[in-house]
């Protein structure tokens, strides 16, 4: 499960879901989870033999137990956890889920993939009821930026190219990764509750919505 939250108030909770093998000190995850009190990891577990459906448990359990709205930014397997966490789980999609930032997924079919994340497939073919962002990568070994965008169509989320940046981890050198903080603050700010007006009026009373409208830029 998710570590104790540091702080309260209404801003979402950024639940972090690292891939195959954790996010090691210096992945973006890593440094987000240090830097921004707005966010804390999923201890999923089995980290090098990972399990889809006990992933799935604990992905469930963190996202319970917070006691604000989340945000679940996911990278490689990770993404593959949270549609598999849609597909069992079924969740409303005015549920305590508001969005997603799912950064590099992998290929998870296919004769030549790593065992350890065969377990994984087929691909979910669920489209997620919340706003969701995909973050591909043009030179990824392990997916091509083809395979990434039919993902992207699959699930329903707004495909987002970052150029040549490998697999979007450590190795790629962007240390907090900048442009991905910029995508979830984008992606944050479209799901955020609004108050809208029943009547027009001095005195009109509110209904709390959701904003989905999803600029991004460079």
């Amino acid at each position: 499960m998710a570590t104790t939250e540091r702080h309260d108030g209404n801003k979402p909770l950024v639940l972090i879901v690292p891939g195959l093998n954790n996010s090691g000190p210096r992945h973006w995850q890593t440094l987000w989870e240090r830097e921004h009190g707005d966010c804390e990891r999923v201890d999923l577990g089995m980290w090098d033999q990972p399990h889809r459906n006990t992933w799935v448990n604990k992905l469930n359990a963190a996202i319970h137990a917070s006691s604000r709205p989340v945000i679940l930014v996911a990278h490689s397997l990770g993404c593959h956890a949270v549609a598999w966490w849609n597909a069992l789980e079924r969740p409303a999609a005015d549920g305590k889920v508001l969005g997603a930032l799912l950064v590099a997924p992998p290929q998870v079919e296919g004769p030549e993939i790593d065992a350890r994340i065969a377990g994984f497939a087929p691909v979910v073919r669920q489209r997620l009821p919340f706003t969701s962002i995909l973050a591909a990568s043009q030179n990824d070994r392990y997916i091509t930026f083809g395979q990434a965008k039919r993902l992207a169509r699959i699930w329903g989320s707004r495909l987002v190219d970052v150029g040549p940046l490998g697999h979007i981890n450590a190795d790629s050198g962007i240390g907090d990764w900048p442009y991905g903080r910029y995508l979830l603050e984008r992606l944050a700010a479209a799901v955020a509750p609004r108050r809208v007006p029943l009547l027009a009026g001095r005195n009109a009373d509110l209904l709390t919505a959701r904003a989905t409208r999803l600029e991004i830029g460079r």
